[in-house]
């Protein structure tokens, strides 16, 4: 069985998939245009979305589509053909996205850029810094990814608000919503993830209005897809 490997750094996947069976077939390399054959060669892919999508545009298709992202918006294009089965990765960000946005709160919390700054000009920083004790944190978007984040924030002593499409109790969080509540829960949260999938339903969904809504010192991450951001 021969299987492509389309993917920006190839070779990461690659090198992972022959240490777990080295007797693997395996085709790989970033560029569509040089893999037309391949495609039709192997029944199971392996890659990015944008890749794909740009292979599968030269009329071949394989079996199976194993994609390297969460997301799968270029596969779903109105010109692509969708009689394959298509599996996205799940299960493998939680852990990453969690660290990511950690180190973002307590940046700021602990006034960090400030005191490197400082410390550059060799000056001693004295301000009080904060602490994320107490704080609100509200998750726009509590799935597999949102739940991890949440998870490594209980140490730490906030207060958890999450969104989801339908209204239901989520652990660890304090209180739940929907899309919906956001006017109410952006009232009171100190901090706003957006770990939003990219769908119609929420394009553009952060606007002037939602923002105006914010208290003057929340900060607002963006975690998820951009295109639910009005620019």
């Amino acid at each position: 069985m021969h299987i492509l490997v389309l993917a920006s750094d190839y070779t990461l996947y690659t090198d992972e998939l022959l240490k777990l069976n080295p007797s693997l077939q395996l085709i790989a390399g970033n560029k569509p245009s040089d893999l037309i054959d391949a495609g039709r060669k192997c029944s199971i892919w392996l890659g990015d979305p944008h890749l794909v999508a740009e292979l599968l545009r030269f009329g071949v298709k394989p079996k199976w589509i194993q994609s390297t992202w969460a997301g799968i918006t270029p596969l779903m294009a109105d010109d692509l053909s969708r009689d394959y089965i298509l599996t996205r990765a799940v299960g493998v960000f939680g852990q990453l996205m969690a660290e990511y946005l950690l180190t973002y709160f307590l940046a700021h919390e602990r006034q960090l850029i400030e005191r490197i700054d400082y410390q550059k000009e060799g000056k001693w920083y004295d301000r009080q810094p904060g602490t994320l004790k107490g704080r609100h944190i509200m998750i726009v978007g509590a799935g597999e990814i949102g739940c991890c984040v949440a998870q490594m924030l209980v140490p730490f002593g906030v207060n958890l608000i999450g969104i989801t499409n339908t209204s239901r109790s989520i652990s660890p969080f304090h209180q739940c919503g929907t899309l919906e509540d956001l006017p109410r829960f952006l009232e009171t949260a100190d901090y706003v993830v957006n770990l939003l999938p990219n769908t119609p339903q929420t394009q553009n969904i952060w606007n002037a209005t939602l923002f105006a809504q914010m208290k003057p010192t929340a900060i607002f991450i963006n975690a998820g897809r951009g295109s639910a951001v009005v620019d």
